[in-house]
C-alpha cells in the first residue's frame, strides 16, 4: 500500500509492502551516484539487494549504536561522499534502524547543503516512526539530537519482512512507538496491543501508526505545535537516556518510562502497564534526580525556564502543557 505525506514542495511516498527493497528501483530513479548508509548490524545482503538496482551505488557501513550519532561519524560520511565526487543530483540511501536514519539524514541535509535522501528502515522503530517527519540529527556529549535539521525524504520503503533478522529485543522496542501513536491520537491502535496477538496483526500497526504521524506532521511540519504531541515520553525518556550513557536501554524502552510519568487516568496507567508486561519493558530504574534532572534542562524541547509537557488524560487524546523547569522536578 501507498500513502502520501502532503508537504506540498516537499510531500513524498510512504510505500509499505512486503519485497518491497527488492523495487525500490520501481519508484524512484536510481541512475544515478547512490550512497547506501547502513550498519554493521544490519545484514550486509539488504544492502547489496539496493545496490544491485543502482547504476553507481557505493555502500559504506557504520558502527551500530548510538554512539555513530556523532560529529565524527558525521564527518566521515561527507568526506566519502566527496571523495566520490557526489553532486547534488546524486542521493543517498538510509539503510537500518533510527541512528542510520538519523545520521544520513542529517548528512544529506548539509551536503552542498542537501542531496536527496531515500529512507528504507529495518526496525519497528524506524518503520514505525523515525523514518518518516524529516527529523535528523547527531548527538553532541550524550544529548540527544541536539544537532539536527528537518529534512524530508525524497521516499521510505517499508518492508516488514526485514524484521524478520531484528532481535526480538529491537522489536518490542520498536512498538513502543507504536503504543504511543494510540496513546495519543487512536484509541483503537491501542487496543490492538491490549487484545491481539501484535505478530498477527503487525501490518496494521505499522500502517496505523503511520497514519497519526502522517496526519500531525501534514499539520505542523516543523513543530512549532502540535507536533509536539509526538514528544510524548519523551522529555524524560531522553534524559533517562543520556543518563544512562545512551547504552543501557534502549530508546523506546526509555520513552515507555518517560509515557508513564504524564498518564493522569489510574484506570489507563494499569492498561499501559499490562501492555509494558506483554513488550516486556524494563522496570524503571533507581536513577539521580537531580543528574536527570540537569540533562532534561538541555533538551532542545526547553525554552528558557520553561518547557512543553505532553499529558495523555484519557486513551486517544493528547494535550500539550507548558511548564516552568523547576516544576518538572515534581515529576521525577
Amino acid at each position: 500500500m501507498k500513502l502520501h505525506v502532503d508537504l506540498k514542495e516537499n510531500g513524498y511516498d510512504i510505500i509499505l509492502e512486503r519485497g518491497c527493497l527488492y523495487r525500490v528501483s520501481d519508484y524512484i530513479d536510481l541512475k544515478r551516484k547512490v550512497m547506501i548508509i547502513t550498519d554493521d548490524g544490519v545484514p550486509l545482503s539488504y544492502a547489496k539487494t539496493v545496490q544491485e538496482q543502482c547504476q553507481k551505488g557505493y555502500i559504506h557501513i557504520i558502527k551500530q549504536g548510538e554512539e555513530s550519532k556523532s560529529l565524527s561519524v558525521f564527518q566521515e560520511l561527507c568526506e566519502d561522499l566527496l571523495s566520490h565526487g557526489f553532486s547534488r543530483k546524486d542521493c543517498i540511501v538510509a539503510l537500518g534502524g533510527g541512528v542510520v536514519g538519523d545520521v544520513s539524514g542529517y548528512v544529506a541535509a548539509s551536503y552542498m547543503r542537501g542531496i536527496d535522501v531515500i529512507q528504507i528502515p529495518t526496525t519497528t522503530l524506524s518503520q514505525i516512526d523515525s523514518s518518516i517527519g524529516g527529523k535528523v540529527a547527531i548527538n553532541l556529549q550524550e544529548v540527544k539530537n541536539i544537532i539536527g535539521a528537518f529534512y524530508q525524504p525524497k521516499a521510505v520503503f517499508i518492508d516488514p519482512d526485514t524484521l524478520k533478522t531484528l532481535p526480538i529485543r529491537h522489536f518490542r522496542n520498536g512498538l513502543v512507538e507504536a503504543l504511543k501513536a494510540g496513546l495519543i491520537q487512536d484509541k483503537e491502535l491501542f487496543a490492538l496491543f491490549e487484545s491481539e496477538s501484535i505478530e498477527e496483526h503487525l501490518e496494521d500497526i505499522l500502517y496505523r501508526s503511520l497514519l497519526v504521524k502522517k496526519k500531525v506532521v501534514e499539520q505542523d511540519e516543523k513543530e512549532l505545535g502540535l507536533r509536539k504531541i509526538l514528544n510524548f515520553g519523551h522529555t524524560i525518556g531522553h534524559a533517562l537516556e543520556s543518563y544512562y550513557h545512551l547504552d543501557s536501554y534502549l530508546h523506546g524502552e526509555c520513552v515507555s518510562m518517560g509515557m508513564f510519568y504524564f498518564i493522569e487516568d489510574e484506570k489507563l496507567k494499569e492498561r499501559v502497564f499490562n501492555v509494558y508486561k506483554k513488550l516486556h519493558m524494563p522496570a524503571l530504574p533507581s536513577f539521580d534526580k537531580e543528574k536527570v534532572y540537569q540533562l532534561l534542562c538541555k533538551d532542545k524541547k526547553a525554552n528558557g525556564n520553561t518547557i512543553t509537557i505532553v499529558k495523555v488524560k484519557e486513551c486517544g487524546k493528547a494535550v500539550l502543557e507548558d511548564v516552568h523547569l523547576e516544576d518538572i522536578k515534581k515529576y521525577l
